[in-house]
């Protein structure tokens, strides 16, 4: 776990004792690929930092087809931080993309972790400001770029991405039919 304690440590100063006191809040998951962590309609009790691997955040639209809109690496976390907040169902679903390692703590656990060690606000405060922001910046993207710009941006951005993610998560983070996105890569070959 000294990647997480490593990634704590860039927003806040902890010694061995109190990184022991914080993990022991934390539950250790080993994830399959395409394992689901929370299904629609479920209640969102969990919130998950990745170790290592890789998550992501979808919905089915109203024609059936999944529709990603987070993904969710290494020192990255994800939840549906509305339902999470609240107590209550979820829209969405989190999944592995790969064999994934997380650390999951559920609402109350949090809540006690934050009562405990006040240090913890401060990092959560920050990480759900960067969150905002990235997410601010995402709608700007959605509104602004062409198809085109979007993928070009993403990969550009993200190249870590698109060689790790399938190319049909990325077309359905990116809003596009994975055929759209074939054409569009075949555009911008040399």
């Amino acid at each position: 776990m000294e990647t997480f304690r490593a990634h704590l440590e860039k927003f806040i100063g902890i010694n061995n004792e109190e990184f022991a006191s914080i993990l022991s809040f934390f539950k250790v998951l080993e994830v399959k690929k395409k394992k689901d962590l929370l299904s629609e309609g479920e209640t969102c009790r969990l919130m998950f930092f990745v170790v290592k691997g890789c998550l992501r955040k979808f919905f089915i639209n109203e024609k059936g087809i999944e529709q990603t809109t987070e993904f969710a690496i290494e020192n990255w976390w994800m939840t549906d931080t509305f339902a999470y907040e609240r107590q209550s169902k979820t829209d969405f679903n989190i999944q592995s993309v790969e064999r994934s390692v997380v650390l999951a703590i559920d609402f109350q656990d949090r809540e006690d972790l934050l009562e405990k060690h006040p240090v913890m606000e401060r990092y959560f405060r920050i990480v759900y400001q960067r969150s905002s922001a990235a997410a601010e910046r995402r709608i700007r993207y959605l509104y602004e770029l062409s198809k085109e710009e979007s993928y070009i941006r993403f990969s550009t951005l993200y190249p870590w991405f698109i060689q790790r993610i399938p190319q049909y998560l990325v077309a359905s983070f990116l809003g596009f039919t994975p055929e759209y996105l074939s054409e569009i890569r075949a555009r911008l070959r040399p």
